[in-house]
């Protein structure tokens, strides 16, 4: 059993830089493990970063780039994850809020608070102006308060639908009363204000009763929770964020923090976690008590269950495995691969000969700032479709096909030793750039290998042959981008 004293294997570390931020290049690789970092010393390493908001824009296409450009260049890849995390959990789509500068002012929320306190987190997002339009806040009027942002804010970022028992942990009385609560929020020249005039205040509407919720649920008891137990008005909504934290299931535990530490271990480890190991990881990391999203994802990433997705093949059904987002397709490779795109005049940034970041992630099913839906994008098998998976081809032969001068183009020569001659040393060589050193099944490399040497009639390969690196390295290097265990982490 390992435990953040552990010493980290050169696997676990890979696999830990993979699934933390955006992969080690070889070199980097060679420099954590020559150091030989404890798991806790290299996640608290990863943590030690001071977030920084990126430069407002109105222009999304500069909003969406300046973030591609972000994750290809940073320094601190764990706040990358966190904020692509958060902003998959506070799904928010630019196709309904139609305000570029209001999304680029919520990702930096994410961004600065994205390791903090999840209930400072979750006040400021409930007066997040791209969250109060896209979600309706600012259309919630005390005659007929809207239910749409109460109705998410409960089902998605706090309780869930049902606990891990299958109870139920709210009803619609809930929600309504939580609306009426939400009433008077507008925004103010892009800014969140609250006015007296536009809240349903008790007294204005006496037939409806107080605001009380969780009288059925939550372990509040019968009379469940009044909103106006410290008065009425802009006070309500911090004091219901408050409430729901207290929530408990029907097991006695933590609503919130379960959910939370679920969501969080299948977004870096795998899906599935079982009851037992969420509540390890809750009660270890102490999320519900001090609601520090950085001590839950430490405790998560030193944890033993983390590293089982780590596990080479062959596998069965019982591996834990997750398919990589398209974002973690392109930006990694991208890193892996010393490849530095540069914005190109009416596409942004662009490999030479080839679509816009932007649109090849378009077709791989994941457009940022624009989730399909308020549930975020539907992760692992529904990542993988045939078109999917071909617009992830079409980028690795573009990618592996570029020829361009300087870090704009492809260049395995600066990547592993032009000497080699055997086609298994090249194979190994050109796996282990990408981090599948132990992650190919004998199938894939029988197929790689029968690539190189074309089937067996090449047994040395001359990698200083400007056509046959062009040809056969290059390759090379495209089908490992397709092939499906790069598909996977």
């Amino acid at each position: 059993m390992g435990n953040a004293n552990s010493v980290l294997t050169e696997a676990e570390t890979r696999h830990l830089m993979r699934r933390a931020g955006f992969g080690a290049t070889t070199k980097e690789l060679a420099k954590l493990v020559k150091r030989g970092l404890t798991r806790g010393q290299l996640v608290d390493g990863l943590l030690k970063y001071k977030p920084k908001a990126l430069k407002v824009s109105d222009e999304m296409d500069v909003v969406y780039d300046r973030w591609l450009e972000s994750m290809l260049k940073t320094k601190t890849p764990l706040l990358e994850k966190l904020t692509l995390f958060w902003h998959d959990h506070f799904a928010t789509a630019n196709s309904t809020v139609q305000d570029a500068e209001q999304m680029s002012r919520q990702n930096g929320l994410l961004r600065l608070m994205g390791k903090g306190s999840f209930r400072e987190l979750l006040k400021r997002i409930n007066k997040d102006p791209a969250m109060m339009d896209f979600l309706d806040t600012v259309r919630n009027r005390k005659k007929t308060p809207n239910e749409n942002y109460p109705r998410e804010l409960l089902e998605l970022f706090t309780l869930g639908v049902e606990d891990e028992t299958g109870a139920a942990n709210y009803d619609q009385e809930d929600i309504v009363q939580l609306a009426r609560a939400f009433t008077g929020w507008r925004l103010d020249d892009g800014v969140a204000v609250f006015r007296e005039g536009s809240h349903d205040f008790n007294a204005e509407f006496p037939e409806r009763g107080p605001k009380v919720i969780f009288t059925t649920h939550g372990v509040f008891g019968p009379a469940g929770v009044n909103l106006a137990n410290f008065g009425e008005g802009a006070i309500e909504i911090d004091y219901a964020t408050d409430v729901l934290l207290a929530h408990r299931d029907t097991q006695g535990q933590s609503t919130v923090g379960r959910r939370i530490t679920r969501r969080m271990f299948e977004f870096f480890a795998s899906t599935a976690p079982s009851t037992a190991l969420v509540d390890e990881l809750l009660a270890g990391s102490g999320f519900a008590i001090t609601w520090d999203i950085a001590s839950l994802v430490k405790t998560i990433l030193v944890h033993d269950a983390f590293y089982a997705s780590a596990a080479p093949p062959p596998y069965d059904l019982a591996t834990k495995k997750s398919v990589k987002w398209p974002i973690d397709y392109v930006i990694s490779t991208l890193r892996l691969l010393g490849v530095k795109p540069k914005r190109r005049k009416y596409y942004g940034l662009a490999l030479e000969d080839s679509d816009s970041l932007r649109s090849h992630l378009d077709d791989m099913g994941q457009r940022l700032f624009d989730p399909p839906s308020v549930f975020g994008w539907d992760w692992e098998s529904a990542w993988i479709s045939s078109a999917t998976l071909l617009a992830r081809f079409r980028f690795a032969r573009d990618l592996a096909a570029s020829r361009e001068k300087g870090k704009q183009g492809f260049h395995p020569e600066k990547l592993m030793p032009m000497t080699l001659q055997a086609p298994d040393a090249i194979l190994d060589a050109a796996s282990n750039v990408l981090g599948l050193t132990d992650q190919l099944s004998a199938a894939d490399r029988a197929f790689l290998l029968d690539y190189l040497t074309d089937g067996g009639a090449l047994p040395a390969l001359d990698l200083n042959d400007l056509d046959v690196r062009h040809r056969k390295l290059h390759g090379l290097f495209a089908l490992l981008l397709q092939c499906p265990a790069y598909q996977l982490h």
